[in-house]
């Protein structure tokens, strides 16, 4: 794994010749040895589209292209921050969450009405997370942020998990998502979005969710 959990707050990221890391802009804290760190034009491995789409979806992070020889250490704000390892499939997060990932990992954007119909994208209106969301895909390794820290939720056929939007962090797997409404219109106004409103995730996969409903 490229990536160490040094505290609950900083992670270690060895880097390595040929190899390239990708971090959201001010995310260095301190390193050591042969490195580089030049802004990213391209959007990862996905390329102009990639990037043309995360405009569009309001979500252009500014990403930065780390390479060389020697060790990163890596945090943000002080939000606490998780490591997320994939083996081939893909993981959907928001876009503001990325704190670094393996250049091996390929990136891209989904519309989130894609999964969720009308009702996704009302979460997107109502949550303020956006209509779109950040995929990674492949094998590597993801470092991301949240507030209060993060716990796995186990997604199963038999057993769906409901999340309240804005304690979203990520989720990857064969999951699908939609919106529910956990009350009636009438009984919504003044009420939090954990009250109203509910992601309903069901398949086979695991949900990341973070310890408050406070936003990046």
């Amino acid at each position: 794994m490229t990536f160490r959990e040094i505290n609950s707050k900083m992670v270690e990221a060895t880097v390595a010749p040929g190899q390239r890391l990708f971090s959201q802009r001010g995310a260095m804290l301190a390193y050591r040895g042969d490195v580089s760190f030049t802004p990213n034009v391209q959007g990862g491995q996905g390329g102009l589209m990639s990037m043309i789409g995360r405009r569009v979806a309001g979500e252009a992070t500014p990403l930065m292209t780390v390479e060389g020889s020697g060790t990163v250490f890596f945090g943000h704000g002080g939000h606490h921050v998780h490591v997320i390892t994939l083996s081939g499939d893909t993981l959907h997060v928001e876009a503001d969450r990325l704190l670094a990932f393996e250049g091996t990992l390929r990136q891209g954007t989904m519309f989130m009405g894609s999964q969720g119909g009308v009702m996704g994208m009302v979460r997107g209106q109502v949550t303020g997370q956006g209509l779109f969301t950040t995929t990674l895909q492949g094998h590597g390794s993801v470092a991301v942020m949240a507030h209060g820290g993060v716990f796995e939720i186990p997604v199963t056929p038999q057993r769906p998990v409901h999340v309240d939007p804005q304690a979203y962090v990520a989720h990857h797997g064969e999951v699908r998502n939609k919106l529910s409404t956990a009350l009636g219109w009438r009984d919504m106004v003044g009420r939090g979005s954990g009250e109203a409103f509910q992601l309903e995730l069901s398949g086979n996969g695991t949900v990341y969710v973070q310890a408050s409903e406070e936003k990046l």
